[in-house]
């Protein structure tokens, strides 16, 4: 098998590219098709792990023993847990099969405005992480050829996310994620742009311009997404852009700010509007949400607001995702005191991951934050630390091996983290403790799954412990920490609002007994490219 490839490029980064993607793949895995997606190079602090202990989905890992292309047993690889971006984790689960590290081969995670930490094939690598950009892209290209091909050998369509842009002429050389990967497999290319910014149509002539004629030919159709109004009013710009480049616009996508995926390279809008109801939509276009039946307790007193502290290096921002579902609920982004005003001890602060939790916490405190969180948890307040977040809510950072950095912590949790060399990858399904008491009692003897992606290793302080100042532990293994008050909790475990088990015990009331599923959102996507694509587009794409 030999699979056909699709790839979806954009003008500008926020053009559409991911949740475009992320559509095709389902769309074409409805058809019968065995699909997988692949993007070579991904930057994004959102990343998801994959692995032996993945969650069960339809499809299987390699068979024991079979070679992968990079070189060694498929046995080597799932001995341990591997990094991919969370776009690629979410269009293969979108395409009905098992994520997997040659879905996105090179993952960079920002962790200053001029450094990156290098994952490839799933590891951080250290070596590729000091090297020169231009002298990387070299060494790196053989690896992300090799997984490519091997996804091409094992499906009928291969649907592929470009980087950027593929006319970013500085970069052209060394380019390992846009033209280069669509000249290797012969790709079938979409130019997608955001026509709310303005200048959609000077932004696909110039890309198709600046393109060589060999890579032109590529390029089968454009794609005008995020567009208010009436789609007549746009003629007679699509003909003209036709009769220049000889290219039609195959798609004009209505704006559609509530299609359920997380955002792959930013914080959500604040001006997109909450979902009012969640409405069970596989048939319903364009969906605003979905609902499984599901019983449970209700959370002990209703949440109206939860408010995000965005820390210039926050990371896997994606998990909050499912909470922007919740029937009257407000989640904000948090970057000032000021926008802490007039929470209510039923609402919550939450401390999300960091990719520099020292740096973070550095500029948390230098914007008044730290106090506004210790007078929120003071008065009762619900307060949430998840990895670099429950870092943060200790006594102490410790960095013996030049990680992360020392620094004092909030001391809102009598504990300390010593940061390690070796960065621990796992998924990790456990279970919280039966007793609980507080703002985070609903959970109490929940199931909970979810990732762990840390160097930090978090335990009691000792003297503190000593002292009878002991945190309550929730979840087992040094994973989740309590105050006594059941206020202040924090956990190593991301993903935690995906897990239904945990949405079910917490907003069971504002719920109305059910939770949100992906798969509606996956249909939901492929209902709405199907609608509005030009008929037979999508079809001829694989001809």
């Amino acid at each position: 098998m030999t699979a056909k490839c699709i790839m979806v490029l954009g003008t500008t980064s926020g053009a559409g590219k991911s949740w475009l993607t992320t559509a095709l793949c389902r769309y074409y895995a409805r058809q019968g098709l065995k699909v997988a997606p692949f993007k070579a190079q991904n930057m994004s602090n959102n990343a998801r792990v994959v692995g032996p202990h993945a969650p069960p989905l339809r499809g299987s890992l390699p068979p024991e023993g079979a070679n992968w292309p990079w070189g060694g047993p498929a046995a080597n690889w799932a001995s341990h847990g591997g990094e991919i971006g969370s776009a690629q984790y979410f269009q293969a689960l979108a395409a009905n099969t098992v994520p997997d590290v040659r879905m996105n081969p090179l993952l960079l995670k920002p962790e200053r405005d001029t450094h990156s930490q290098v994952v490839l094939m799933g590891q951080v690598d250290a070596e590729l992480t000091a090297m020169p950009w231009h002298g990387r892209s070299l060494k790196v290209w053989p690896q992300i050829a090799a997984a490519l091909d091997a996804l091409r050998a094992e499906n009928d369509v291969v649907v592929i996310e470009g980087a950027g842009s593929p006319a970013e002429i500085n970069l052209s050389s060394s380019d390992i994620v846009n033209m280069r990967v669509a000249m290797h497999c012969n790709a079938a290319c979409l130019l997608v742009t955001d026509i709310d910014r303005g200048g959609a149509f000077a932004h696909l002539y110039g890309t198709w311009a600046l393109l060589p004629e060999d890579e032109r030919k590529l390029i089968k159709g454009f794609v005008l997404n995020k567009f208010r109004g009436d789609a007549a009013l746009l003629a007679p710009a699509p003909q003209m852009l036709q009769d220049l480049t000889g290219i039609p616009t195959v798609a004009t996508l209505p704006m559609w700010w509530q299609h359920g995926l997380p955002e792959e390279d930013g914080v959500f809008d604040d001006r997109t509007p909450m979902a009012p109801t969640l409405v069970a939509a596989r048939n319903t276009l364009p969906p605003e949400g979905a609902l499984a039946a599901r019983g449970g307790p209700a959370p002990l007193t209703p949440v109206s607001r939860v408010a995000v502290i965005a820390y210039p290096r926050i990371s896997n921002l994606d998990e909050f995702q499912p909470l922007k579902n919740i029937p009257g609920l407000r989640l904000q982004w948090v970057r000032s005191p000021s926008e802490l005003a007039g929470l209510k001890p039923s609402d919550w602060i939450i401390l999300p991951g960091s990719k520099h939790t020292t740096g973070d916490l550095a500029w948390l405190r230098s914007h008044g934050l730290d106090a506004a969180i210790a007078q929120h948890a003071e008065q009762g307040g619900a307060v949430l630390g998840v990895c670099g977040g429950l870092q943060m809510l200790g006594e102490a950072l410790i960095d013996p091996h030049g990680i992360d950095g020392n620094a004092p912590g909030l001391g809102l949790l009598p504990l300390v983290t010593v940061f390690d060399q070796d960065k621990t990858v796992r998924h990790t399904s456990t279970r919280f403790v039966p007793n609980m008491a507080g703002r985070w009692a609903a959970l109490a003897d929940t199931a909970v799954a979810g990732y762990e992606i840390h160097h930090g290793q978090t335990q009691q302080h000792v003297a503190m412990a000593a002292a009878g100042d002991v945190a309550v532990a929730v979840l087992p293994d040094g994973l989740g920490w309590c105050n006594p008050r059941g206020n202040v909790m924090g956990l190593y475990l991301h993903g935690m609002f995906e897990d239904a088990a945990v949405l079910q015990a917490l907003f069971g009331a504002q719920l109305g007994g059910t939770v949100p599923t992906l798969e509606t959102v996956f249909d939901g996507l492929a209902n709405y490219i199907a609608t509005h694509f030009e008929p037979g587009v999508l079809q001829d794409l694989l001809n």
